[in-house]
This record gives structure tokens, C-alpha cells and sequence, in this order.
């Protein structure tokens, strides 16, 4: 059997419903300082990608200002990506199993999960998720330092800031089209949430969705007791 990666908060409660430990406090924390830098950004890079948007700068006090937050948490966004990349990035190595299970697309469109392969920690289309976030952020923190005039003026040409401009403004299209359907899947696969807001999964849901890694969990005892009531 392929082994994915096990967290050391990963867990199993026995009990009445199962719950499995998926994601610490840190995990989550990181998560979302991640997803509020993204929106963040999404809203102040939207309102100078074209005119018609430009009233999302109120959000931020006008456009000078959303011009001046834009790259600082573009840094933010960097670091703290690079945070969930250090924690993660082993569970999202590419396995031989994932071409099996990318195979059967049509039952994972129709919802026909029974006849799917035992995913692991993650499946493919969350590996893909990862890789493409990972490579899109690494290109636009390359290329906002290209174009960030106030600090690198001098690093780059001006025919290079134009081209920067143009891969940076792609690159943000495409990662906020990842972070959609990432979104998307977390609605559609109900009780996912859960795991970034209480950092912990139903056994159901983890039989469902996630078996291989509850059998890799069971494999290696790696249950918690229940506490004991206070006398």
C-alpha cells in the first residue's frame, strides 16, 4: 500500500460519531491568515485591473492606499503560503494511485465516491490545487518585486516591468480561478469546512472522502482516549 503523509496531530477518537484530528490550531491559523491575504489582494489587484472596478480602492480608503497595502500583503501572502508549503508539501507528492483516480473523473463529477480508489491525505485535484498555487505565488511575488517601483525601481528595465505586469496580472487570474474551485469544493464536499474552523473531520467523512489515510491512521494506532470525567 502507498503511505501519504501523517501529521503528528492526526488522530483517531473512537466513540459515537468517530472524529479524526486533521489540522492543529497553527495549521489553521496559517490557513486562513493565507485565505484573508488572497481575498485581500484579489480586491485591491481587481481595482486597478481594469477602470470598472476601480471603486473596490474604497475598501481599502481610497486608491492611493489600496496601491500602498497591495505589495506589503502580497509579502504576507508569500510567507504564509510558504508556511503551509513547508507543513504540506510532502502529503502533495504526485503518488501512481492519483492517475487511477483522476481515471474515474466522470464518477467524481456524478458523485459516485463508492467507485473511486481509496484516496490519501489528499487527492489529486487537491495535489493539483497545491502545485499550481505554490508555482502561481512563487510568479507573482517575482513579479511584484519586478514592477513594486517604490523599492526596486533600478532592479528591473522597463520593457521587463511590462512584461512583468503582464505575467503578473495572468498569474492572478489563474490562482484566483484555483482558489474558486477550491472554494467550490470545499461547499460541495459537506463537512470539509469543518476541518479548518474546528481542525477536526467526522470518521464518515473521512471514510468517504479520505479512506486510505483513516486506514494508514488505524495502521499505526494512532488513536486518542477519550479523557477521563473529573472526580
Amino acid at each position: 500500500m502507498a503511505t501519504t503523509s501523517i501529521e503528528k496531530e492526526d488522530a483517531i477518537h473512537p466513540g459515537r460519531p468517530v472524529v479524526v484530528d486533521r489540522y492543529n490550531l497553527g495549521a489553521r491559523i496559517n490557513h486562513w491568515v493565507t485565505a484573508i491575504s488572497l481575498i485581500l489582494l484579489a480586491l485591491s489587484g481587481l481595482a486597478f485591473f481594469h477602470p470598472s472596478l476601480f471603486f473596490l480602492t474604497g475598501l481599502f480608503g481610497g486608491g492611493q492606499e489600496a496601491r500602498a497595502f497591495h505589495p506589503w500583503i502580497g509579502v504576507v501572502l508569500f510567507f504564509s503560503f510558504a508556511g503551509l508549503f513547508i507543513r504540506f508539501w510532502r502529503a502533495n507528492l504526485p503518488e501512481k494511485s492519483d492517475r487511477e483516480w483522476l481515471a474515474h473523473a466522470n464518477d467524481v463529477i456524478a458523485g459516485n465516491e463508492e467507485k473511486l480508489p481509496e484516496a490519501g491525505r489528499y487527492n489529486p485535484i487537491q495535489k493539483f490545487n497545491f502545485w499550481a498555487m505554490s508555482l502561481l505565488i512563487i510568479a507573482l511575488i517575482l513579479t511584484g518585486l519586478a514592477i513594486w517601483d517604490q523599492y526596486f525601481y533600478g532592479w528591473t528595465t522597463i520593457p521587463q516591468k511590462r512584461v512583468a505586469v503582464l505575467v503578473h496580472s495572468l498569474s492572478a487570474v489563474l490562482l484566483i480561478c484555483i482558489w474558486i474551485v477550491h472554494v467550490y469544493a470545499v461547499i460541495w464536499a459537506r463537512g470539509t469546512l469543518r476541518a479548518m474552523t474546528r481542525g477536526s473531520v467526522t470518521g464518515g467523512w473521512a471514510w468517504r472522502h479520505h479512506r486510505r489515510w483513516l486506514k494508514e491512521l488505524a495502521e499505526h494506532h494512532r488513536f486518542k482516549k477519550p479523557a477521563a470525567p473529573a472526580e
